[in-house]
């Protein structure tokens, strides 16, 4: 066999193992985010994610970490350049996930805003979010296990005023990703009304469908949607009783995948209070369910770990940083992938 053969055959090879992701499970270490609020003000200080984190839960199972940070953090001036002295440091936790051999989702989380303004609707043009983005592909694009989460929860009063012009935006980031040269990376899309999954299939799914990736013309196997769903009775993650197990919304969210030619989502948030017993069966059946249904559930990332103390309502973090916190104990751990190293 020829040479340019072999090498043909090994990428075809490398690059159907890529565009399978793998069952993913695991957690969201916050702190860089603590800076930014949901009208996407940066005004208060951040905190480094403990970085023991990411070995002590992968020895549990887990090989997939979301990294939230502030956007501001990344690019103090709009359209600017990176922060290197900040990246730096963020870089330390990504290096530290990645060398447990898990997945990273580096989360932009100014919920599609800088300072209260909307992206693409008189906020920040698409110009200067994408240059944030082709900023962070440049700097991460031979790390095939990052996974660029674009944007933390998109929203208004209930979705954005006009869905028609997130998907823009989304297109814009995900070219200048690929101009960059992080071309075999997987993409998160984001809905509207905080990415909620019983939103996606009917109010931004369908103008998210018709999203293109550049590096792979004609498919989009490495676009994943981006979802959330937490359990209390108004999905926003804020009380400690759960009501749900989300299950019917995330089948609907499945039969709607299935439908789309077999696309694929993550739950990149969920999570329930953490001393209601309630919150451990039902989060235990979600997640079950999520793991049931892959490849079109692709896997989870509860929330949250990190930087957050035990007393957070819904912490994932560990007592003394040896001691499983009960929700992550009862209702995370078993439905965790199989550990990824020794």
């Amino acid at each position: 066999m020829k040479v340019a053969s072999v090498a043909a055959t090994i990428f075809g090879l490398v690059a159907s193992v890529l565009a399978t992701p793998p069952r993913l499970g695991g957690v969201n270490t916050a702190g860089y985010d603590f800076t930014v609020s949901t009208d996407g003000y940066d005004t208060l200080p951040y905190a480094q994610p403990p970085l023991y984190q990411y070995p002590y839960f992968s020895l549990e199972g887990a090989n997939l970490y979301r990294i939230p940070f502030a956007w501001q953090l990344a690019t103090p001036t709009l359209g600017g350049p990176l922060n290197m002295t900040w990246l730096a440091e963020y870089d330390q936790n990504v290096q530290a996930a990645l060398a447990t051999y898990a997945f990273v989702i580096v989360d932009v989380h100014n919920y599609a805003r800088w300072n209260g303004e909307i992206i693409n609707q008189g906020g920040p043009t698409i110009e200067q979010y994408a240059s944030l983005w082709s900023q962070l592909a440049a700097y991460y694009k031979d790390e095939d296990r990052i996974i660029i989460g674009l944007m933390n929860e998109p929203h208004g009063t209930p979705y954005l005023p006009d869905n028609t012009l997130w998907p823009p935006a989304v297109q814009g980031a995900i070219n200048a990703i690929r101009a960059a040269g992080a071309t075999t990376q997987y993409i998160l899309m984001p809905g509207s009304n905080y990415t909620s999954a019983a939103a996606m299939p009917t109010v931004m799914g369908p103008l998210l469908l018709n999203i293109t990736d550049p590096a792979t013309p004609g498919s989009t196997e490495f676009l994943l949607f981006d979802v959330h769903q937490y359990l209390d009775y108004d999905n926003s993650g804020t009380h400690t009783t759960c009501v749900t197990n989300n299950t019917e919304i995330l089948s609907t969210l499945v039969t709607w995948l299935k439908a789309n030619g077999g696309r694929q989502a993550i739950l990149s948030e969920t999570g329930g209070g953490r001393n209601d017993s309630t919150c451990y069966t039902n989060l235990g059946e979600e997640l079950a369910f999520v793991k049931d249904n892959y490849p079109y559930m692709v896997g989870f990332s509860t929330w949250a770990a990190g930087a957050f103390d035990t007393t957070y309502i819904l912490s994932m973090t560990p007592t003394n940083g040896n001691t499983d916190a009960p929700l992550w104990e009862y209702a995370v751990r078993p439905n965790l992938p199989a550990p990824t190293y020794t």
